[in-house]
């Protein structure tokens, strides 16, 4: 008789399942038939749904609920922060051409692309690159502020090495730089999963703009939320009705958001434990790896990084047939993040935190990502590695060298 083997995923950082309280939550929800636009009784009990929503998210991130925009997920919502300020400042009279812009060199395509039509409207836009575990040095925002610059983004947490930003400390940086030029500086952060680890205060975060995504938090995808502070103008960059107070046109979902608001309670709730749960179970995976793989180099690093992401580079592989193989004995990981899984053949990530121009091509080509979750125990951890190093032994090595 032929039996299923059990999947094991290490792949949480592309895609969470649906928590059961979410899964309830947007159940009852979807019940609503009414819009919530709409003054009859179904509409109106539609939109106290969406409100309580909003309002539940808002409390977990210590805002106001009408700082809370919800949007159809984690991209949208750096569209909306990043776009729709540029757009405003379009719609306002100002000339794009004579702002500067900065970013990290290390941000999800959703930031980076924005950032790119940024570029094409005129604006100027620095790229700060981290050191060598993946951090943002304060020292080296300072040094690309200029006395235009209107916007910084810096993600939260990277959603290939894990490695989280001091943002306060960084955002210090911006309001010193503000007190000596008299001019704002709008700070926007893509938060993705990092939520589900720390504390999402924006207010000690000191951050205007805050990006969420429902689907990385255990919630139902196709969902998420901005918060915008009151510094920060936006214009819609989806235009159309009035809905989210003018800045995102299009019939809300009060079922999403019900979805979306549990699971940010529940995973609040679980946040110290399962840190340190897969903190423990992360160590141990890179303890296996690296004891029978040969030349295994961790990018980034533990102490300062999400407790659940480990992203290492082997020598002589070819990730993408190592992930194929692995899919084949029933384990679920990436290469990379997934917006950039089968578009680009190295981690652009990797990359730029590689100091060893020898090393760069082939730990940039090379890269796996383990990220583990909620349903991830220790055997699943023991089956991993193993199989990890059964795969490579049956497979013929790679010398293709990447040079970038």
């Amino acid at each position: 008789m032929f039996y299923k083997k059990k999947r094991i995923y290490f792949d949480y950082a592309s895609a969470t399942p649906v928590r059961r309280e979410a899964l309830r939550a947007y159940e009852k929800a979807s019940r609503l038939v009414g819009n919530p636009g709409s003054i009859h009784a179904e509409g109106v009990a539609a939109k106290q749904s969406l409100e309580q929503s909003r309002q539940i998210i808002a409390a977990e991130l210590g805002c106001k609920a009408r700082e809370i925009i919800f949007t159809s997920g984690l991209t949208e919502a750096n569209n909306l922060a990043i776009s729709g300020f540029a757009r405003a400042l379009e719609i306002s009279g100002k000339d794009i051409k004579g702002t500067h812009w900065i970013v990290s060199s290390i941000e999800h395509p959703s930031v980076l692309e924005c950032f790119g039509e940024v570029e094409r409207k005129g604006g100027t836009v620095s790229h700060v690159d981290p050191d060598g575990l993946g951090r943002i040095a304060p020292e080296r925002l300072k040094r690309a502020l200029r006395e235009n610059t209107v916007y910084v983004s810096i993600g939260w947490a990277n959603s290939e090495i894990g490695t989280v930003q001091k943002l306060r400390t960084l955002a210090g940086v911006i309001r010193e730089h503000e007190k000596e030029f008299g001019t704002p500086v709008i700070m926007h952060t893509d938060a993705g999963q990092a939520p589900l680890y720390l504390a999402p205060n924006v207010h000690t975060l000191e951050v205007d703009l805050f990006s969420l995504g429902s689907g990385k938090l255990y919630g139902p995808r196709g969902t998420g939320a901005l918060y915008v502070g009151k510094r920060a103008s936006l214009a819609p960059v989806i235009i159309g009705g009035g809905q989210e107070r003018g800045l995102r046109a299009g019939t809300e979902a009060p079922a999403l958001a019900a979805g979306f608001a549990a699971a940010l309670v529940a995973v609040g709730k679980e946040r110290t434990d399962e840190s340190k749960r897969l903190s423990e179970l992360r160590d141990i995976l890179l303890k296996k790896i690296t004891g029978s793989i040969t030349g295994v180099i961790l990018n980034g690093g533990l102490s300062h990084s999400l407790p659940h992401m480990l992203n290492v580079s082997i020598p002589n592989i070819q990730s993408e047939y190592v992930v194929l193989a692995l899919d084949r004995e029933g384990v679920a990981l990436s290469t990379k993040a997934a917006c950039s899984e089968g578009t680009v053949s190295a981690s652009r990530v990797v990359a730029a935190i590689c100091g060893d121009e020898e090393q760069k091509g082939w730990r940039a080509q090379n890269t796996l990502r383990f990220s583990l979750g909620k349903d991830t125990t220790m055997r699943d951890i023991e089956y991993a590695a193993k199989t990890l190093s059964n795969v490579l032994k049956t497979m013929p090595l790679s010398d293709e060298r990447l040079v970038l």
